[in-house]
């Protein structure tokens, strides 16, 4: 869908022609305290009579006086200012002005550079809209930041690199499944890598077999529409540090023959999200010349029962000679990832991070709202520190080595899971994934460092809008792989 063109403006926001301004304001002892420039001391006395405290995610529209055609709207920062409420209350506020053709941001008087590019940025995540299959409003088509700060410094290039990159993952994840198989995909993966001047290189079926992809043959196997790989290489001459990304890429997950029940099956259009969010963040950076080689491994598959379906019980001699033996198919995800694993493993790059919709064990520790983030403590840091600037919510979870004994296999090297008692189901996967990440050149090497991230609940939001996340796809690692590539550049 469009995305807004983001400005930025010197002139006071109350001088602006914009038929819409958000404002904020942050919570007091005694209501709500605007944090508006000049031209809107009217808005306090306002935001009294209405009861208004100020509230995290507290939005109050409000009318101009005499300029009735002009809405206001006060976003709620709760007790802090800082990049990450500003970003949210942003988010909240652009949402509800889905009508509004141009939306001023008044940015507070006291705003550094950082904080007014959190307000900008959520701005522009929360107009976000998806109108393919329906007529609704598509959103602010133009939003201006009223600020002191120039271009420079807040970084106007990047935050509309991040925006975009975000809406393109929120499209794909949204488009109806019917519409996305791998190969369709595939197209658009190349088309928006390479206009970004990104290498690609698009396996089908034969060329899977071909290079002993088995592991994703095995997935889309079961389905018409066969499965693709999608290897990305941008690849700057100025850098000196190499990011592999993995994204899991299944553009429908009926659980295979190990069938989900049919509620189940609503929203597995999105089980290609963390592969949505490798593509963009991958777009974003190449955008925005950031000088650390990156490439992405896209694994695409439909995950669907039939005559040619995988089967429990089968084995398969997964990229790199490892043999798995498939219990349940709807633990299909670390099949293809580990294909993907394994292959980037080869090329030794400095890090390898994986972003994956990969458990339900996932929502149940962490909820829909903060991702697992598991692997190398160093490398778990670093995306920590990634999420913290970005504005994304991740935890680090454990990856006991007792639980590989619960991989065991009775014909082959491992199981892809375990059945018939409880298991922390999360890191069960991560213990799964890790199996197929490769070390170092030499015997006694140490495994190249690796994280892996499950954004199974923050993906897709399927409950009440809340800051820049309206109903739907949220964009979840996309912002948080892209501070992650500029982290390691500055290396």
């Amino acid at each position: 869908m469009p995305v807004p063109s983001l400005e930025l403006s010197t002139a006071l926001p109350a001088d602006t022609d914009a038929d819409a301004v958000l404002v904020f304001a942050r919570r007091a002892v005694d209501g709500a305290e605007p944090l508006a420039p000049g031209g809107f001391e009217w808005i306090a006395a306002a935001l009294t009579a209405l009861g208004a405290k100020g509230a995290a995610d507290e939005v109050t529209k409000l009318v101009a006086p005499g300029d009735p055609a002009r809405v206001v709207v006060v976003a709620g920062l709760g007790d802090t200012t800082d990049a990450a409420a500003i970003r949210v209350a942003a988010g909240a506020g652009t949402r509800a002005l889905a009508s509004a053709t141009t939306v001023a941001v008044a940015a507070p008087a006291d705003a550094d550079a950082l904080v007014a590019a959190a307000a900008l940025e959520g701005a522009g995540l929360g107009a976000y809209a998806y109108t393919r299959y329906r007529e609704a409003p598509a959103g602010p088509g133009r939003i201006v930041l009223h600020t002191g700060h120039d271009a420079d410094a807040v970084r106007l290039v990047r935050v509309q690199a991040t925006v975009a990159a975000v809406a393109r993952t929120k499209d794909l994840v949204n488009d109806a499944p019917n519409d996305l198989p791998p190969a369709v995909l595939a197209e658009l993966a190349a088309e928006a890598a390479s206009a970004a001047g990104i290498g690609v290189r698009v396996l089908d079926e034969e060329a899977l077999a071909a290079e002993g992809f088995a592991g994703i043959l095995a997935v889309g196997g079961g389905s018409s529409r066969p499965p693709r790989l999608v290897r990305l290489d941008y690849a700057p001459a100025a850098a000196s540090v190499h990011l592999a990304l993995v994204g899991k890429g299944i553009t429908f997950d009926s659980g295979g023959l190990s069938l989900k029940p049919g509620a189940s099956m609503v929203g597995m259009k999105s089980d290609m999200a963390g592969a949505a969010a490798v593509l963009s963040a991958m777009v974003a950076l190449a955008e925005l010349d950031v000088p650390v080689r990156v490439t992405g491994w896209l694994c695409l598959a439909e995950n669907m029962p039939s005559g040619h379906a995988a089967r429990p019980n089968d084995v398969i001699r997964m990229k790199g000679g490892t043999t798995v033996e498939v219990l349940n198919t709807d633990a299909e995800g670390r099949l293809v990832m580990a294909d993907a694993l394994a292959a980037a493993s080869e090329e030794q790059p400095d890090a390898i991070v994986d972003v994956a919709t990969l458990t339900g064990a996932q929502v149940v520790a962490l909820g829909n709202r903060i991702s697992g983030v598991m692997g190398d403590d160093d490398l778990v840091g670093e995306v920590r520190r990634a999420a913290d600037a970005a504005g994304e919510a991740v935890w680090p979870m454990p990856l006991p080595a007792d639980l590989r004994a619960l991989l065991k296999s009775d014909v082959a090297d491992l199981a892809n899971t375990k059945l018939g008692t409880v298991v922390p189901g999360m890191l069960l996967a991560g213990v799964f994934l890790q199996e197929f990440v490769g070390r170092r050149e030499g015997d006694d090497a140490p495994r190249i460092p690796w994280a892996h991230i499950d954004i199974a609940g923050p993906s897709f939001n399927s409950g009440s809008a809340w800051g820049h996340s309206g109903p739907g796809a949220t964009g979840a690692a996309v912002r948080t792989l892209v501070a992650l590539g500029e982290q390691l550049a500055a290396r």
